[in-house]
């Protein structure tokens, strides 16, 4: 016997979009533009570290981490956000965000709460927020996060009867995909949202230092200067993005006292921490900032590119922050067969990072595009695909 709780679970985007091309040949130099896994290169001086350190691989690493790496956290947040936080009691390192923001639901969520809860996402999303849910017996409800609504999800069109029902809300900003920041408004609007209906904030802003012009405001920094509760409030990053580095799988969450305790009560059980060479690298990563302002300017090459080659595609809409491009199409799949079968070129179908709620797949008429190669290469490919999808011919 197995389980009926995932036997309903799409197939992941991956999977799904290599389906999708089976049995196609490519058009062209094959090149992929899918995933959000930068190429940058991360900084030079970690590999020395990691030999260094090689001697911490013979031991358990500590359930919540070392303490240099959470006092690194702690130093980098207040720089970022202004907002003081215990190292002791307030921050966890995770295996990459991925980690926490799957365990989320079973840490945080209810049994019930006006029967069966409620945790609202956005529409498109991260699938891990989704399945999150589901594993603790909570119900998904997708609130789209369409050009017309700046897309980010409006939770304040939610009707109150789901809201009374809801226990826990994912947000990311900067958005995935759509490269949408929310405004301190916006933040106080959804902070005022839950402290009204009782529900916890759960803010993925793994790609908060990926961003054109002003650093994007956070959950965490907004909370703190209306005085609600960190507990109402947790917060996920990463090195991934920042620091290019996606395979150190070196991530944290923050909150309040009291979360965070139970994110460790769990590990215990079901979690494995990172190894303690990794997190060593981790921590001097974290007090570094001069590698983060020369990756950030790499990909402000890339935005003026983007906008250089789109900004006469109707539709188009710059990404304020992040990596990736939301292009507007007439059918994402369609869109995505044919791009690849001219040139070579692979992208993803919005389709698939997006859920049906009341007939309704926001991303189908999009494509996303991960702008992650060297600057040349993505020139190339996002030039071929201009050429491909929008020239008029």
């Amino acid at each position: 016997m197995y389980p009926a709780r995932f036997s309903n679970l799409p197939p992941y985007a991956f999977p799904r979009l290599r389906a999708l091309l089976a049995g196609i040949p490519a058009g062209g130099p094959v090149m992929s533009m899918t995933i959000g896994e930068p190429q940058h290169a991360f900084p030079s001086w970690i590999a020395p570290i990691i030999a260094e350190e090689m001697a911490g691989f013979g031991k358990y690493p500590a359930n919540d981490g070392l303490p240099v790496l959470r006092a690194e956290i702690a130093a980098w947040f207040n720089r970022r956000y202004g907002v003081p936080l215990d190292p002791e009691t307030q921050i966890m390192p995770l295996n990459g965000t991925r980690e926490g923001l799957y365990s989320a639901g079973m840490v945080l969520g209810p049994e019930t709460k006006d029967g069966q809860p409620i945790v609202l996402m956005p529409n498109p999303l991260y699938p891990d927020y989704m399945v999150s849910t589901i594993r603790h017996g909570a119900k998904p409800i997708f609130v789209p996060a369409t050009a017309e609504k700046g897309h980010l999800p409006d939770y304040s069109s939610v009707s109150p009867a789901v809201l009374n029902r809801t226990s826990l809300c994912y947000i990311c900003s900067p958005a995935n995909p759509q490269g949408a920041v929310a405004s301190r408004d916006y933040w106080k609007a959804l902070l005022t949202l839950a402290e009204q209906y009782d529900f916890k904030v759960l803010a993925d802003e793994c790609y908060s230092e990926i961003y054109r012009n002003a650093p994007p405001s956070g959950a965490m920094e907004v909370a703190h200067e209306m005085g609600i509760d960190p507990n109402r409030v947790v917060v996920f990053h990463s090195l991934s993005k920042r620091s290019n580095l996606p395979g150190l799988r070196a991530g944290f969450v923050a909150s309040g006292a009291e979360t965070i305790r139970r994110f460790n009560q769990l590990r215990s059980y079901a979690g494995a921490p990172p190894p303690n060479p990794l997190q060593v690298v981790a921590a001097r990563v974290w007090a570094d900032e001069a590698h983060v302002i020369e990756n950030r300017a790499l990909y402000a090459a890339k935005y003026t590119l983007a906008d250089e080659i789109f900004g006469n595609v109707p539709g188009y809409t710059p990404p304020e922050a992040g990596f990736f491009l939301w292009l507007p199409v007439k059918d994402g799949q369609a869109a995505t067969v044919k791009l690849w079968k001219e040139t070579g070129v692979r992208v993803l179908p919005g389709a698939f990072l997006s859920q049906e709620q009341d007939g309704v797949i926001p991303g189908v008429g999009y494509i996303r595009v991960a702008m992650v190669s060297e600057f040349y290469e993505m020139k190339r490919g996002l030039e071929t695909l201009y050429n491909s999808l929008f020239e008029v011919r």
